[in-house]
């Protein structure tokens, strides 16, 4: 009786697998549908370098980016997308691709250039314990393996390092609308590290649970690991909406202090003629968050002076129109943030960061703090408008023009925020500070590669 249950048992599970290498690329979710209009989103049609287990990916972004203040140390404040202001800059050279055979899947993605600085400096949780962490894995933007199963229509386990959605906007800008950020997208993760399970139940719908290391963390701030999904929906392929949800301990020592937000945006393309001259299709999207920190001595809402109110709330709205068959496009937008606590606004950069370099202790960062203690209140608005010749599907040429304001003295002026004459090797005098002001103008000039 023992050999024959086993025996069926075998049979069974041969037959799946038979079943699972027939029909691995049978069920397709969002298949057929117009996905390159969306923010967020890749903009090909097709991929180039493919093959039958490997699909390649090359993407170069490389800037200019002028700042009307012209700050003697040429650095950018509170970006992930900018480092270096009045210089051309390589932002993010990556290389990779995606394996996939009989099932088992992987994606491998690098990163050089400023990005592989600008996002894991905001990274804390690398204080926890030895080994350099941001050295480790700052030239990898993606890095995880997994499973495709073929039931319904896919589900997929992975582990590794993925990109976040919760912004709406992707870690690789030649997928986004705007190039810098809008404070919405700029102050929320750009990447997870953990475990992800996607799971389509049909071929409009994506449902994702997260557990992970924490919110933008190579490690765990606490015990607690994070947890987190994003459910996706596209009625048709001109709809698309979306929520990520997010709880975790996210402040290093406080492990009573607990995180949850929630991200959610609408898209809609409401106009579609791509053969046409003129106007060839209009979309917009828009997004909210809301979020907030409790516990370890902070509340949500209502706070005072002994149990000050820490929260997120953030919005902001883009539209766009593209021209001549998709050729040009023009994209008018910007988005608001409230943050007491600042326990979500990126630190400005040099003497203005909020620790010294423990990996270099010669240098003079942090000498000046930006602070960041509970209740400590930041309000910050941002508006743009870029033009973007797309010659084809590889090659987007943008200039844009930013506009940002904070409440607080938070962007870099004149001064600069490293030294007295913009380099890191000049003495610091007890006089000088870092130069922050409360508003910033830039324009942008970009090329965006991808092949």
């Amino acid at each position: 009786m023992k050999k024959t249950i086993l025996s069926v048992f075998a049979q069974f599970f041969t037959i799946y697998a038979i079943a699972q290498t027939d029909t691995i690329k049978s069920q397709v979710p969002f298949e057929g549908m117009d996905q390159t209009w969306q923010n967020g989103s890749d903009r090909r049609d097709s991929a180039v370098l493919t093959s039958k287990y490997f699909t390649g990916s090359v993407m170069v972004d490389a800037n200019y980016s002028y700042s009307f203040a012209n700050p003697i140390d040429n650095t950018v404040v509170g970006s992930t997308a900018l480092a270096r202001n009045n210089e051309m800059q390589v932002s993010c050279a990556s290389l990779g691709g995606e394996f996939n055979f009989k099932g088992a899947r992987g994606r491998i993605f690098t990163q050089f250039g400023t990005r592989s600085t600008v996002v894991p400096r905001n990274d804390f949780s690398t204080f926890r314990g030895q080994y350099d962490m941001p050295a480790m894995y700052r030239y990898l933007s993606e890095a995880y393996g997994g499973y495709h199963f073929n039931v319904m229509h896919g589900v997929n386990v992975d582990c590794g390092m993925f990109m976040s959605y919760i912004g709406l906007n992707s870690y690789y800008q030649v997928e986004n609308w705007e190039y810098q950020a809008s404070f919405t997208s700029d102050n929320t993760p750009w990447f997870f590290n953990g475990l992800r399970i996607q799971i389509f139940p049909t071929a409009k719908v994506k449902i994702e649970p997260w557990i992970i290391n924490g919110w933008q963390s190579y490690g765990k701030f606490n015990s607690m690991p994070g947890f987190g999904g994003n459910i996706t929906w596209c009625p048709n392929e001109n709809i698309k909406l979306l929520t990520n949800d997010y709880y975790g301990t996210d402040a290093a020592g406080l492990p009573d202090r607990k995180r949850f937000h929630s991200d959610n945006s609408f898209l809609l393309r409401y106009f579609n003629k791509p053969h046409s001259n003129g106007i060839s299709r209009m979309a917009f999207s828009i997004t909210g968050d809301f979020g907030f920190e409790s516990g370890g001595g902070v509340k949500a809402f209502n706070g005072d002076s002994t149990t000050p109110a820490q929260n997120f709330i953030s919005g902001m709205i883009y539209n766009r129109v593209w021209f001549h068959k998709n050729k040009y496009a023009w994209t008018v937008g910007g988005g608001y943030m409230t943050n007491p606590g600042r326990y979500l606004v990126l630190y400005p950069t040099g003497d203005a960061s909020p620790l010294p370099n423990p990996n270099n202790p010669t240098t003079t960062s942090g000498t000046h703090p930006f602070s960041a203690n509970p209740g400590d209140q930041f309000k910050g608005w941002d508006c743009s408008t870029n033009f973007d010749w797309m010659p084809n599907q590889s090659i987007t040429f943008r200039i844009e023009y930013v506009h940002r304001e904070s409440s607080v003295p938070y962007f870099a002026g004149r001064g600069g925020v490293t030294s007295p004459s913009g380099y890191t090797t000049t003495p610091l005098t007890s006089s000088w500070a870092p130069d922050l002001v409360k508003s910033e103008n830039r324009i942008i000039f970009v090329m965006l590669f991808r092949l």
